[in-house]
């Protein structure tokens, strides 16, 4: 059954209804955890396994002392920020963290009042219901083609890619030691390794492998780990080796906010072309289409 005739059959069902009982059933379709129960397969359930895993093996805001630059960065923002990792925490557990008061959605204004203001969060992962959205409305037929995520980081990515495509390599660049072995780790408890590699490495050394891409994803990957004169750096070596006619590029947020704050407008004409992404998708209730928005496709000309 298809879309049409499905909507043809629910539309049916709806005027059989006692109009009294309408408004409860209508309630029930909007509301009701049962219709996420049924969009939950067995692969958001090998997500959810390893996110319950790495919750635990990793600090709360799932980021390592030695991301010294990270944490500067975070610091100057004009509002207080803090990370969140949405492939960790869902809406559901980060409020159940702050009743618990071990998180909190605000900060005081004045010490002791109670002026307060919302907490901006970041993450650097996809949330699942984002990797669910990117490898199934997103990017196309994946199947013989080589996936490369900059900054793997917990290996998000690489583990959707994994689930959600028939992409035939998948693989993580990571500069921190750290998150390489959070990543290895992962992949042999589950028996990944056929298809997912992580490499501890600098993009900049990876000449070779960006020339035979095929998939390029960025997320949040220089911002706040870079200065400014690195990311230019990284950002020219990027578009000088990612060239293949035809390849994706994946980024949030997009190319032209990224650019913009460098003042590297130059670097933006002729490389890519922005392809349009369908982002009314309903994935469950978690479902943020405000996170799906800033996902960008491009495509290498």
């Amino acid at each position: 059954m298809n879309f049409c005739e499905a909507k043809s059959e629910v539309k049916q069902l709806l005027n059989k209804v006692n109009p009294s009982e309408l408004p409860k059933l209508l309630n029930w379709i909007r509301n009701s955890d049962e219709f996420d129960e049924l969009l939950s397969d067995n692969k958001t359930v090998i997500l959810r396994n390893i996110s319950n895993e790495l919750r635990v093996s990793v600090p709360a805001d799932a980021m390592f002392p030695s991301e010294t630059t990270a944490h500067c960065k975070m610091q100057q923002c004009s509002r207080p920020t803090v990370h969140v990792d949405s492939f960790l925490y869902d809406e559901d557990q980060v409020d159940s963290l702050c009743e618990e008061g071990t998180m909190s959605r605000s900060y005081c204004l004045t010490c002791g009042s109670y002026r307060t203001a919302p907490l901006d969060f970041i993450s650097h992962s996809f949330s699942i219901s984002e990797l669910q959205f990117l490898f199934e409305n997103v990017l196309p037929d994946l199947s013989g083609r080589m996936l490369v995520d900059v900054g793997s980081r917990l290996g998000a990515v690489l583990y959707g890619g994994y689930v959600f495509s028939s992409a035939s390599q998948l693989i993580g660049l990571e500069l921190s030691n750290e998150f390489v072995k959070l990543q290895n780790d992962i992949l042999q408890k589950y028996k990944l390794m056929d298809r997912i590699k992580v490499l501890h490495t600098d993009v900049c050394l990876q000449d070779i492998l960006l020339q035979n891409t095929d998939i390029l994803i960025m997320n949040n990957v220089f911002e706040f780990f870079m200065e400014p004169s690195e990311q230019v750096r990284a950002w020219r070596f990027i578009m000088e080796n990612f060239r293949k006619k035809g390849s994706l590029l994946v980024t949030v947020p997009s190319l032209l906010e990224s650019l913009n704050t460098l003042q590297q407008e130059a670097l933006q004409p002729g490389w890519v072309e922005e392809l349009p992404v369908d982002y009314d998708v309903y994935l469950g209730r978690d479902t943020d289409p405000e996170a799906f928005r800033q996902i960008h496709l491009y495509r290498v000309i």
